[in-house]
């Protein structure tokens, strides 16, 4: 099994989240690696992040806010864990943690990630992230 950790989704993919029509909730499944240090563009580091760990930036200057936005547009946080062990099957250490939220469709999703305001903070994921993986699943929750 080949794993390949990314920063952003296919230009494809997004692109057909956002011709979905189904309406269906979906579940998309964070599995996150995190910098030790957060890496910026151009490397200076911003005045906000000075002493701050690449999972620090992640979780305060861009986590916090995308949640703020995903809840305003219908959205929900899930789940969000520390990953402490692997229980099942052998691998080295893969991701940090794990996140799972809810969207109100595929559609939404794209359209979320691409609000002029997630754009703005996108820059403290990137710095924040070496990878992660993300699942599109189908958003079917337990009462």
């Amino acid at each position: 099994m080949k794993v390949k950790n990314a920063l952003y989704p296919e230009a494809e993919y997004l692109r057909g989240m956002m011709a979905d029509e189904s309406g269906r909730p979906v579940a998309m499944v964070n599995l996150l690696r995190f910098r030790k240090k957060p890496r910026f563009e151009g490397g200076e580091i911003p005045p906000e992040c000075e002493g701050l760990s690449g999972q620090e930036v992640y979780m305060q200057l861009y986590g916090a806010p995308m949640r703020q936005i995903v809840e305003r547009e219908g959205g929900r946080f899930l789940f969000h864990g520390e990953v402490e062990g692997l229980a099942i099957g052998t691998a080295g250490k893969l991701w940090d943690a794990v996140a799972i939220v809810q969207y109100p469709s595929a559609a939404d999703f794209a359209r979320i990630v691409s609000l002029p305001e997630v754009l703005e903070i996108t820059r403290y994921r990137a710095a924040g992230l070496s990878g992660q993986l993300l699942i599109q699943t189908d958003a079917v929750v337990s009462p």
